[in-house]
């Protein structure tokens, strides 16, 4: 996930949460008309400033099952090492 995906979901994620206090969301169909409306919103302000929406950023050229794979292939060659990026 790049750096604006992850900031927009995040975003969307906090004034979701802020919403269903606010509006003390009942029922899960209210509280999913919450989420609903508050992503809408968020991809119209993306779209509205010119931002690269979801559906179109780059695709990474492997998959975190793939990339978790070979992280755990090197913690088990290299027991001693601790961190994952190295």
């Amino acid at each position: 996930m790049s750096s604006p995906e992850l900031i927009a979901n995040l975003f969307r994620i906090s004034q979701t949460e802020e919403k269903l206090k606010k509006d003390k969301a009942a029922t899960a169909d209210a509280a999913n008309e919450i989420h609903f409306i508050v992503g809408r919103e968020v991809r119209g302000t993306i779209e509205r400033v010119g931002g690269t929406m979801p559906e179109n950023l780059p695709v990474p050229n492997k998959s975190i099952s793939a990339v978790e794979r070979e992280q755990l292939k090197k913690l088990k060659r290299f027991p001693k090492k601790l961190m994952l990026d190295e």
